[in-house]
């Protein structure tokens, strides 16, 4: 078997990111663990945004992390699927949005 960049089992051993530093490990475990607490968003609703994120990072653990957190706190897959069109129309809408930009400078030399 080839070995493959991405291995989904590494994801099991993300709490050992606090091995080299464990201040900051344990800052960022801190935080991470306040940020997905129910507050103005449910559970629900903030693994979502995250699913979404992950696309448009294009994190293959979040990915997987997040698809299941989202199966295990009831979303569906219509539901997760809109949540990655979102991400994808932000995206792109981001790109297009900076072709204004571009058609500024043209504008400009042209002139």
């Amino acid at each position: 078997m080839s070995k493959k960049y991405f291995d989904p089992a590494n994801l099991k051993d993300f709490s050992n990111i606090t091995d080299f530093q464990k201040e900051y490990g344990d800052k960022f475990f801190d935080y991470y663990g306040s940020v997905f607490q129910e507050g103005a968003l449910t559970a629900r609703e903030k693994s979502l945004i995250a699913l979404a994120v992950a696309h448009a990072i294009q994190c293959p653990y979040c990915m997987d992390a997040y698809t299941s957190s989202c199966l295990q706190k009831g979303a569906d897959e219509e539901q997760m699927m809109e949540a990655v069109h979102v991400a994808a129309a932000i995206q792109s809408g981001a790109t297009l949005v900076n072709s204004v930009q571009m058609m500024n400078e043209v504008k400009k030399k042209s002139m």
